[in-house]
């Protein structure tokens, strides 16, 4: 299937930075299909689930801004939820259609409840992987002791070593997927060895606010679009009380909302091997 990679300018209010996003699929494709990444990843996490999907639809797989081959901000504490959203209504309108479909891992997820909670959100249908709008505390800890640091890699075996530690939640995965994972989590430094693709800035708004549940159902509550919704059955930041909440406020209120669990799984559920995907393939394609 066609893949390319491509970018856009975002704005903030240090001004234009390049977002880049990889597109899997035809332009004139019958629908889109949007993937959003975690807090510390990229797009081509997305590689295996948009080849599945890519027969099908057009699939845009964007690099966050201050990840992957996307630009750093100049100030870190721009990072956060305002910019992405902003950064994703320009993808959108650079795709140029009406509706899209969404993908969201983590952060990924919770970028989309904002989105399609909007008046008129273009989202059709939605994929939220192990977030939901209830995350407690501990399960923001656990990501905040690792995410900004910036450690040095020798080779990439040292980093496919160490996501192999960090994101063990992501369950049992072939070597093959790790090391993809390593490929596209790594940049080269200026003496030769390997850093994190991503800006240790993204750790400032977890620095600069105290630690405390994340509550948003409020959110959760004015979305009308069909969510399915995956969970890790070991995940600590999307329970299975919120889950199943899930089914009965909001969108669930209305049936529009069902939840699978992977086992052996924690935070989150990689997308990468094919039960996984076959399970968001149906729902996207069922519509």
């Amino acid at each position: 299937m066609p893949m390319s990679e491509r970018s856009f300018l975002g704005l903030s209010a240090a001004g234009f930075h390049p977002v880049a996003y990889t597109q899997w699929g035809r332009d004139d494709a019958a629908r889109t299909v949007v993937c959003v990444h975690g807090l510390t990843r990229n797009g081509r996490d997305f590689d295996p689930l948009a080849l599945a999907l890519a027969g099908q639809r057009r699939v845009a797989c964007p690099d966050v801004v201050g990840r992957g081959r996307s630009g750093w901000l100049p100030v870190p504490a721009l990072y956060g939820y305002p910019q992405y959203c902003a950064d994703m209504t320009a993808l959108i309108a650079r795709l140029g259609v009406e509706e899209v479909d969404w993908v969201g891992t983590s952060m990924g997820g919770l970028i989309g409840m904002t989105l399609a909670a909007q008046p008129n959100s273009p989202i059709r249908r939605m994929v939220i992987n192990d977030v939901g709008p209830f995350i407690a505390k501990a399960g923001l800890q656990r990501i905040a002791d690792y995410v900004g640091k910036d450690p040095v890699f020798e080779d990439l075996a040292a980093v496919e070593s160490y996501l192999r530690f960090v994101l063990m939640g992501f369950g049992r995965l072939s070597d093959s997927c790790w090391r993809h994972m390593a490929e596209h989590s790594a940049r080269r430094r200026p003496d030769g060895r390997y850093g994190l693709a991503y800006d240790p800035g993204i750790a400032e708004a977890f620095k600069n606010q105290p630690m405390d549940d994340v509550d948003l159902w409020a959110v959760w509550d004015r979305i009308q679009c069909p969510v399915l919704v995956l969970r890790g059955a070991d995940s600590d930041l999307l329970t299975a009380e919120t889950a199943e909440e899930m089914t009965r406020r909001g969108p669930g209120a209305k049936g529009n909302v069902r939840v699978v669990e992977f086992p052996h799984t924690g935070h989150a559920p990689a997308l990468m091997s094919e039960d996984q995907i076959a399970v968001v393939r149906d729902f996207l394609l069922d519509a």
